[in-house]
């Protein structure tokens, strides 16, 4: 018999032994009863499905009502991340995902007003200048009591924004209350360019003052606040005060290099994320004369980015904090995309300031001097500004 023969003989007898093996178990036989590796083939095919599939595959055939699979994935994910009771880690759902980003829907803009809902309305804390509002005359300390016909007492706080912005060009109608007396102001709404920096030269005793004010941490802010610094400075400003009130945050690398402006050498944050090694950020270098005395000025809407700077300034002693405790956000997030079209935003890592605290746990940076938080009224005075400025003006020298 040739070779090929043999060998299709031999072929022909394993084919033969697994059929037998197999058509065993199936008759009642058990798989240990097989070969190392075909147990192991075997075992693996009938691997029970994850508990979580498990689940939805029966809900979704046998719960007494229809149900939708994807909305109870959806649910699922949201109640898991949940239960992680972070309050930065959440679950965005296939439709929120995709909206936020896509760049195909006409952006809606405002009118140009810094507001806050209270219970008549929406009260007007400022008017950016140039804008559509302060072209319609609308002035701080107005209420916006309706939005059209839509009257905004004892309604859900995110309303009135909701109503005042729109499409860009369209007209909005707004009834008004100054002073015990009702007006309607028709508004065209536009895009607004708020200025990241702000910039006024103050005097305290004869003593010039540059107030800076960052209101974000977008991509370019550190740039715009050094040309503001070096503005003030040409003008002869003998000290600064660094205003980061209500600044929500950004971007982590434009925070490391907002403090490299004022902060010469040295540890800058750090930050640390399970299973890596820390990561350490250090000042970039070309800041500004040590001499030159600061004062940063917080309070509760102060977060992130702006308590990674104001942190760094107060760890070098390069600047008194003034003001009402930070919010305390110590943690940065990642947005993951999932297979559903979903994506996870999730906590990733904590951050640590030069002297290695974390303002989560600590409950955020306690200021050098703690001034109350101003009333939300256009006539309340600025108290934690006229400390700043007594402050600062004491150390020039």
């Amino acid at each position: 018999m040739s070779r090929r023969a043999l060998l299709c003989v031999a072929l022909g007898g394993i084919v033969a032994v697994v059929a037998a093996i197999l058509a065993g178990i199936c008759l009642g036989g058990h798989p240990r009863d097989l070969p190392s590796l075909l147990r192991g083939r075997f075992l693996e095919s009938r691997r029970p499905e994850p508990a979580a599939v498990q689940a939805v595959n029966i809900l979704t055939r046998r719960f007494y009502r229809p149900l939708n699979g994807a909305s109870l994935v959806d649910h699922g994910l949201a109640g898991m991340v949940a239960s992680l009771d972070d309050p930065y880690s959440h679950y965005i759902d296939p439709s929120s995902y995709r909206a936020s980003r896509d760049n195909s829907s006409p952006p809606t803009v405002g009118i140009g007003i810094e507001a806050m809902p209270e219970r008549r309305g929406l009260r007007v804390l400022a008017v950016l200048d140039h804008s559509p509002a302060a072209h319609a005359g609308l002035m701080c300390g107005d209420l916006i009591v309706e939005v059209g016909h839509v009257s905004l007492a004892n309604r859900p706080k995110d309303l009135g924004p909701d109503l005042v912005r729109g499409l860009p060009g369209t007209r909005v109608r707004l009834t008004i209350l100054r002073g015990g007396t009702q007006r309607v102001v028709s508004v065209v709404r536009a895009p607004v360019v708020v200025p990241v920096v702000g910039r006024r030269e103050l005097s305290y005793r004869q003593v010039r003052i540059g107030h800076l004010r960052l209101s974000s941490f977008a991509e370019g802010s550190a740039d715009d606040l050094r040309a503001a610094v070096q503005a003030a400075l040409r003008e002869h400003a003998r000290a600064l005060i660094l205003d980061l009130r209500e600044n929500g945050g950004g971007l982590i690398n434009e925070a490391i290099d907002v403090a490299s402006i004022f902060v010469t050498r040295g540890k800058i944050m750090s930050a640390v994320e399970r299973g890596r090694p820390p990561r350490v950020y250090m000042a970039r270098g070309d800041a500004i004369a040590a001499r030159i005395p600061m004062v940063v000025l917080v309070d509760h809407g102060t977060a992130s980015s702006a308590e990674i700077v104001t942190a760094a300034l107060q760890d070098h002693e390069r600047a008194k904090v003034v003001g009402t405790q930070t919010y305390g956000k110590g943690t940065f997030q990642l947005t993951q995309p999932l297979n559903n079209g979903g994506a996870l935003d999730i906590t990733i890592g904590e951050f640590f300031t030069p002297n290695g605290r974390n303002l989560a746990r600590s409950a955020g940076i306690t200021p050098n001097v703690r001034v109350r938080a101003a009333d939300q009224a256009c006539t309340s005075p600025d108290d934690a500004l006229s400390v700043a400025e007594r402050m600062v003006a004491s150390e020039v020298r």
